[in-house]
């Protein structure tokens, strides 16, 4: 092998790390994970707001019945 190959290869193999580590960074980057996820949600809301809409309504529901059943369960000890 020649130093020209090994001088490639080595030139290939350090922008093939940079990329990897690029990624990794990208992965682990919780801000702009959760800022990524915030956008894709807006995105979704403004495109079809029923399931949203229906979602909410559901959580509501529940909470207000889990709530009412705290209250007025008779089992207070």
């Amino acid at each position: 092998m020649s130093e020209d190959d090994i001088q490639s290869r080595v030139a290939s193999t350090r922008a093939n790390l940079e990329t990897t580590l690029d990624e990794i960074e990208d992965k682990f980057n919780v801000p702009k994970r959760a800022s990524a996820l915030i956008e894709r949600a807006k995105a979704s809301y403004e495109e079809n707001r029923t399931p949203w809409i229906v979602g909410a309504t559901g959580v509501a529901i529940a909470v207000v019945g889990l709530v009412a059943w705290a209250l007025f369960s008779g089992d207070d000890d």
